[in-house]
């Protein structure tokens, strides 16, 4: 444990912050995964306990029992970009697991119109070219039971690949740790994403860029930077499961988001907003699950300038038989806030069951 954190930190001191720091970087890896926990608007820090907290906190790998995969199949933007993951995880021992995971976002088919116009000043469609822009993320899990009881720790490591057709490509590299602790039916979970910042570093084609640029009169033609870093964030959660009658059962969750820089969230300084989430589930007898959830509060400017309080309220179903769950969630309930409401499914699959 102590030579892993030793490591983080080197790595931490490694790269200065003197590199391009983005308010907004690597933002695919901050959509979420399972529809689950996305139908109770992310808040599942400290309660996530299946595959998925390889994305959510790895901590909660500990509590698997047997081989799990995952699968999550989105469309955004009006079915212009896809979104998908899969994830496995497996535990080690009674008191170790280890879990891997890929998510990728990407649009497709984009149609390249800088090569129009030929040099004679003719529209020429026979030359309009086609390209993909995509985003990965790979991240490699493993938790462990601490010798105090009720404690766990997870730790991530993650590889990003961003590519934008022919123009430029980027490789990313960072960690995440999560940690989570129970005492008398309470669960509390801290996340600490980017822990080190996230490193990317883009290789960009200098030939086609300048066909870009050449294209648009005017454009400037310095190249972008070619680093960028990812500022670390943090979740903090609690959550609590009461179960009625042995057949009803309801978990109630909440979440503290915290980005280190001055963003648009409902608490907002120059060193930490904080964005809260809450989520509920309602279960019968463990087979079949009822979600709602409120997170991604934001003060939206208005066109007069004045501030208005927008929040993105999900809902979801779950259903769960001999090892096997599918879940739906809906996103952004009523369109209370700016995003566009998104239809999720998710299936997860014991693989114990088929033995």
């Amino acid at each position: 444990m102590k030579k892993i954190f030793a490591f983080l930190l080197f790595w931490s001191f490694t790269f200065p912050y003197a590199q391009t720091v983005r308010k907004y970087s690597n933002e695919f890896m901050n959509i979420g995964v399972d529809a689950a926990a996305l139908g109770m608007s992310s808040a599942v820090t400290a309660s996530t306990n299946d595959v998925n907290a390889v994305y959510w906190n790895p901590a909660g790998l500990t509590n698997l029992e047997d081989h799990q995969l995952a699968l999550m199949h989105a469309s955004y933007f009006a079915n212009i970009a896809q979104y998908d993951y899969i994830g496995y995880a497996s535990p080690i021992d009674d008191r170790s697991a280890w879990g891997i995971s890929m998510i990728r976002f990407g649009v497709d088919d984009i149609m390249d119109t800088t090569q129009l116009i030929d040099s004679q000043g003719n529209i020429d469609y026979n030359r309009i070219r086609l390209f993909s822009t995509a985003d990965y993320g790979f991240t490699f899990s493993y938790a462990r039971k601490l010798p105090v009881d009720g404690f766990q720790y997870g730790v991530n490591a993650k590889v990003i690949r961003r590519v934008i057709g022919k123009f430029a490509n980027s490789w990313g590299f960072g960690f995440d740790i999560g940690l989570q602790f129970e005492r008398n039916d309470w669960k509390f979970g801290l996340m600490l994403r980017d822990i080190t910042t996230t490193y990317n570093i883009w290789n960009i084609d200098e030939e086609e860029y300048k066909k870009i640029s050449d294209a648009i009169p005017g454009e400037n033609n310095e190249l972008p930077e070619s680093t960028e870093i990812t500022l670390p964030k943090a979740q903090l959660g609690v959550s609590k499961r009461f179960d009625f009658h042995n057949d009803y059962s309801l978990v109630t969750a909440a979440n503290l988001n915290m980005r280190f820089e001055q963003t648009n969230d409902i608490i907002s300084s120059k060193v930490v907003s904080i964005d809260p989430a809450l989520g509920f589930e309602f279960g019968y007898t463990d087979l079949v699950f009822l979600r709602a959830g409120a997170g991604n509060f934001q003060n939206v400017t208005q066109l007069d300038n004045s501030e208005k309080l927008s929040f993105q309220p999900n809902i979801g179903l779950g259903f769960r038989y001999k090892g096997i769950q599918i879940d739906y969630a809906l996103t952004d309930l009523g369109n209370q806030s700016t995003a566009l409401y998104s239809n999720i499914f998710s299936l997860k699959v014991d693989l114990g069951v088929f033995r």
